[in-house]
């Protein structure tokens, strides 16, 4: 049976859920040492994501966040993937949760006249790489990311959606 859950624009109200769920994985299933006090963005969605363009969407299910996915416009035509996380009990194509959020955040993408999407992850996150591929990003060398482009310092491996490539 499908999973019943509803993605929408990330609130205020829902911080503390968000930093919860972001962090569990990064700490205790990926062993990947960051804190919050390493993302200040989480605290500052609005600031950070909404305010230059971007959005901060989340997923739930019975009014728990169980996942979550971030645009940062940067300008130029250049948007950023970040805090693309789904809770491990709601992942897999079967529930199609980590598919909607990135299909949002295409849309919106395209609204906001946005060409390219680029992404950085870490060698660990595997099953995240695939997803990713099987979405049409492409590896991409991080001497070739736009100068623009805020980096996370644990991230190892890029990517890029070509807007007008896709299908």
């Amino acid at each position: 049976m499908k999973t019943q859950f509803e993605i929408t624009t990330s609130t205020v109200a829902e911080t503390e859920q968000i930093i919860d769920l972001i962090l569990t994985i990064q700490q205790q299933e990926f062993n990947i040492p960051i804190t919050a006090a390493d993302q200040p963005d989480l605290n500052e969605i609005d600031q950070f994501y909404k305010a230059p363009g971007g959005e901060f969407w989340i997923a739930k299910h019975q009014d728990q966040v169980i996942g979550s996915i971030a645009l940062i416009n940067i300008g130029e035509g250049i948007g950023v993937i970040r805090k693309m996380f789904v809770h491990k009990d709601y992942r897999g194509k079967e529930k199609g949760i980590a598919q909607k959020l990135l299909v949002t955040l295409i849309a919106y993408a395209r609204t906001k006249g946005i060409e390219a999407i680029y992404l950085g992850t870490v060698q660990k996150l595997q099953a995240a790489i695939r997803f990713y591929e099987r979405n049409g990003f492409v590896p991409i060398e991080k001497a070739n990311l736009p100068a623009s482009m805020p980096l996370m310092k644990l991230d190892t491996h890029f990517f890029v959606l070509q807007m007008n490539d896709d299908k």
